[in-house]
């Protein structure tokens, strides 16, 4: 299977199939759980998610955490406290070093482990903030984990964002960038990693996962199909 990479991690999977992985990361916002999950069992359709261990400790986010697993999705790491990786200007310098990386994920893996979630079952791994450069994908091919990140093109990943930030994209904007982008570039949104967060906190005006089920109805109208991580990277992994 044909996919694209940046500085180790896959993001993209096939771009000549008409195939989807919808993608959620939550670390202390979930507002939009209950919502999500609804959305997707009437559609059908199954996701992705990526939660951090300060995620899967939280109390109030645990009862989500098991009906989404009964319900099919697929549920992954996305570090223990999410920590930021390397720094934002110059993506070459790490803020942590290997034995801080590895104890971290492993951390993330035990909380996971409590839910029935195995290592085994959940090789693919989404870094903190999306952010990583070839050393984090080297330690992550390490621990015989597949880094992951999610595919360029959208405002997807923009719905974390509120109105007090200067980098604030409002929903609209991120729905027509979606559904913009499928329509003008070659191959659409084959293959994508689609990247949403699972919730933004109170001062987010406009939750982006109200949209959610519109969203889903035009691209499966266009004939895509929304499958999970390992389904779309064909659960073959090279370290």
């Amino acid at each position: 299977m044909k996919v694209t990479t940046s500085h180790g991690a896959v993001i993209r999977g096939d771009s000549s199939q008409k195939n989807i992985a919808l993608v959620f990361t939550g670390h202390e916002f979930a507002e939009g759980g209950e919502d999500i999950l609804n959305t997707l069992e009437s559609s059908g359709t199954k996701a992705s998610f990526f939660f951090t261990g300060d995620f899967y400790r939280n109390k109030d986010f645990q009862d989500l955490v098991r009906s989404l697993k009964v319900a099919g999705n697929y549920l992954g790491a996305h570090s223990d406290r999410h920590l930021l990786y390397c720094d934002w200007s110059n993506r070459d310098s790490l803020l942590v070093d290997k034995n801080t990386f590895i104890e971290d994920v492993k951390a993330n893996y035990k909380e996971m482990a409590k839910f029935g979630i195995e290592k085994e079952q959940a090789k693919y791994y989404l870094p903190p903030y999306e952010w990583y450069n070839a050393s984090i994908s080297q330690w992550t091919g390490e621990m015989e984990l597949q880094l992951v990140n999610f595919t360029p093109g959208t405002r997807s990943n923009a719905d974390y964002t509120t109105a007090g930030m200067p980098n604030y994209v409002d929903s609209e904007t991120i729905f027509q960038s979606i559904v913009g982008y499928e329509e003008k570039v070659t191959n659409g949104l084959n293959g994508f990693i689609l990247l949403l967060h699972l919730g933004a906190g109170p001062l987010r005006p406009d939750k982006f996962h109200d949209r959610l089920p519109e969203l889903i109805q035009i691209l499966k109208g266009k004939g895509y199909t929304f499958v999970t991580i390992d389904q779309l990277l064909g659960n073959r992994i090279k370290y």
